[in-house]
């Protein structure tokens, strides 16, 4: 928890700047919904969502934005800690992702992968991963939780420094190019 803690408070300095490659990014109490919560500006980098969740119930919520035939990538893990390493496929909190053009669907658990993360020095388990071809626009990831726990969302798989924003976002505008 006091690691959680660290790394909410160290988030919130950042703001929207830009974080590198695999940097968590937590997402808070008030990130109930996607619109509410953070957007990663390109979803094909790599980064770790953490959610943490206290009760059945709880919603917390991402946005992520491709370009048309990028790579859609997310991996479902889960700390080899307790309690979540004990619970159930049936107890892990579901993972909803919307997107373009009416798409919809629910990550399903269908493994416990061993996974030891050398950054961290953390050892994890793979629970799900989706790969997929996206459409051009935002997508939006709901976390479900069914019991106290917490999760880790793998987005992207691009090891560059990537810009996640909280709040309102513009998209830069293309400046044009003139040849003279």
């Amino acid at each position: 928890m006091k690691k959680l803690l660290v790394l909410v408070i160290a988030f919130a300095f950042l703001g929207t700047s830009v974080a590198t490659a695999h940097q968590p990014v937590v997402l808070l109490n008030t990130d109930t919904t996607a619109a509410k919560g953070p957007l990663l500006v390109d979803g094909t980098i790599s980064f770790a969502i953490r959610a943490a969740f206290n009760k059945a119930g709880e919603k917390k919520a991402f946005r992520a934005q491709f370009k048309e035939g990028d790579a859609l990538d997310v991996q479902y893990l889960i700390v080899d800690k307790k309690p979540e390493n004990s619970l159930k496929n049936s107890q892990l909190p579901t993972v909803v992702i919307t997107g373009p053009g009416g798409f919809k669907t629910t990550m399903k658990i269908n493994e416990r992968t061993k996974f030891y993360e050398p950054y961290g020095g953390t050892n994890y388990f793979y629970l799900a991963r989706y790969s997929a071809v996206a459409k051009a626009g935002i997508y939006s990831f709901v976390i479900t939780a069914k019991t106290k726990s917490e999760i880790t969302l793998g987005v992207g798989q691009q090891e560059v420094r990537g810009e996640v924003v909280r709040g309102p976002y513009v998209a830069p505008t293309p400046t044009p190019t003139t040849s003279g």
